[in-house]
């Protein structure tokens, strides 16, 4: 990955702003949390997720004949089903949905074409959808969205199960990858879970496991997700370029 990062908003002046907001193909606001993410990882996962996938998107954005400019990642979402865990910080679920409004309608009123909401934290999605649905209505403002494990998710479940998700072997062989001096290696195990329903539809994390994650992070392989990394990019990408 590349230094220089000419792409990120919050290393350019105001007038080089003016210029970008105008040239970008999408103005991309990558979105994480600040949780509890089991014992072996720091709570910045999913933000960590969020700026480093995210500038995969936008170093290789050219060879798909796009531009992006990449807003600073949004470090706190919906996280009320962490709290138990100390640490977690939670947004309103409406005061997340607004903030993602005003966002939008800010990089709207600087020029902007098409909005790109990049997400890596699931309980940001239903605020999300909300949010988009008035940025189109109200502002008049084409958003697309990016939930990356979607892009992602046959290779992950072929190669991990159905219990990669949060802290387990999925994120952390993403923050190995990127940050592996961030991952408390001796802590790493297999995460006790507990029991659930198909009708509860909500539940706090410390009811569904002890440690705080899901899976098995001692299965973690961050050569796979190096590749799987790779292949989802491209696939976002195309997936974007198709409206030029």
């Amino acid at each position: 990955m590349s230094d220089d990062q000419t792409y990120r908003l919050e290393r350019m002046t105001w007038e080089e702003a003016e210029t970008a907001f105008k040239a970008a193909d999408y103005v991309a606001l990558p979105c994480g949390s600040t949780e509890q993410h089991s014992l072996h990882l720091p709570m910045s996962v999913d933000t960590l997720r969020s700026s480093h996938l995210t500038d995969e998107l936008a170093e290789r954005a050219h060879a798909h004949g796009l531009e992006l400019l990449v807003l600073p990642p949004l470090p706190y979402g919906y996280s009320e089903h962490h709290l138990s865990f100390s640490g977690t910080i939670t947004i309103d679920a409406d005061t997340y949905q607004d903030i993602v409004v005003d966002i939008g309608r800010s990089v709207k009123e600087h020029g902007a074409d098409r909005f790109l909401i990049t997400n890596f934290h699931a309980g940001n999605i239903e605020p999300h959808k909300l949010a988009i649905d008035r940025l189109q209505r109200d502002h008049d403002l084409p958003t697309r969205y990016v939930n990356w494990t979607d892009f992602a998710r046959e290779e992950l479940e072929e190669r991990f199960g159905d219990n990669w998700g949060h802290a387990g072997e999925h994120e952390t062989s993403v923050i190995e990858h990127y940050r592996p001096e961030l991952v408390r290696q001796e802590k790493k195990r297999p995460q006790t879970m507990h029991g659930t329903s198909d009708s509860e539809r909500f539940r706090y994390f410390d009811d569904l496991t002890d440690e705080g994650g899901l899976g098995d992070p001692t299965a973690s392989d961050p050569a796979f997700v190096a590749d799987v990394v790779e292949e989802t990019t491209e696939r976002i990408l195309k997936d974007l370029s198709d409206d030029e």
